[in-house]
């Protein structure tokens, strides 16, 4: 069976367009019920899907998330799903997105961490019309904003760009193993080292990676995003389940080993967290945590 497309290419988003005789932007309000089937919301059975148009002319897919027996506010938003996959992708901009409801206040927050963000344009598809759609700018839906203009110095890297956080591990491993014999391929640490490495943690100077492993072998990494309001930023497990799900990992129950990197005695955490969800979706997952040190030489 075909696994879902989370990312359309430039040159196939290109000919699609002019197969219906439509412009890019016209066309992403066409793909947000098709993206709507793909989200996983358990609880609310409200099923969110936003369509975006990256400056490569690449189209990404978000969906929302939520998981049984997690506390909600460990939910991902179709929005930060959005986000996340052109981070995995290596997006550098997001110029326009269709999204089957109204962002909430959460996501309005959440996108002010992309540089020029009141210059995006979304539209709203919650209503069916076959006129041309309305797009308007972020600074519509967020007049007001706050965000990382009023805290970041100018050269503080954001989100889409490019990061590297100077991190290297520590001597020994602390492991924390929910189950298994405590083995875990090398390249599954480096692999949330990694992760680390790329995470937007401007504000609380706190990065941390997570990556995941399937019961293919295959890895899935994502890294931690905070927003300068605090409480909308996104966990690094919850980044790393982005990537599984648009990865076409399917259920949970086959993520097999996880891997945390994060630094020690810091003032967010993220152990306990990656811990707790992991267990209720993956009972199996066997869990290590890895602490690492940042080298200020490096990190920028």
């Amino acid at each position: 069976m075909d696994r879902p497309r989370f990312v359309i290419e430039a040159a196939e988003a290109k000919s699609m367009a002019q197969k219906a005789g439509l412009t890019l932007h016209q066309l992403l309000p066409t793909l947000v019920k098709p993206a709507q089937t793909l989200a996983r919301p358990p609880i609310s059975k409200f099923h969110v899907g936003a369509v975006g148009l990256g400056s490569s002319g690449r189209i990404f897919m978000g969906v929302n998330m939520e998981f049984p027996g997690v506390p909600l506010n460990q939910s991902i938003h179709a929005e930060q799903f959005l986000i996340t996959n052109l981070v995995l992708n290596a997006e550098p901009h997001l110029r326009y997105f269709a999204v089957s409801a109204a962002p909430c206040g959460h996501c309005r927050q959440f996108l002010q961490e992309i540089r020029n963000a009141t210059h995006i344009k979304l539209t709203i598809t919650e209503t069916d019309c076959d006129c041309e759609p309305k797009y308007q700018h972020l600074s519509h839906f967020l007049p007001d904003r706050f965000g990382p203009d009023d805290l970041l110095d100018k050269d503080v890297p954001l989100l889409l760009e490019t990061h590297q956080n100077g991190l290297k591990f520590n001597g020994y491993p602390q492991n924390i193993i929910c189950n298994g014999n405590g083995q875990i391929p090398e390249k599954l640490k480096l692999a949330a080292l990694d992760a680390a490495n790329k995470s937007h943690a401007p504000y609380s100077k706190c990065p941390s990676g997570v990556a995941l492993m399937d019961c293919e072998g295959k890895f899935y990494q994502g890294s931690y995003m905070e927003s300068a309001a605090y409480n909308p930023s996104l966990g690094p497990v919850q980044a790393a389940l982005v990537a599984y799900v648009a990865g076409g990992g399917g259920g949970y129950e086959r993520i097999v080993a996880a891997v945390l990197v994060e630094m020690e005695g810091v003032v967010v955490r993220q152990q306990h967290t990656v811990k707790s969800l992991l267990e209720e979706i993956s009972p199996k997952c066997e869990f290590h945590l890895f602490y690492c040190v940042q080298d200020f030489n490096v990190s920028r």
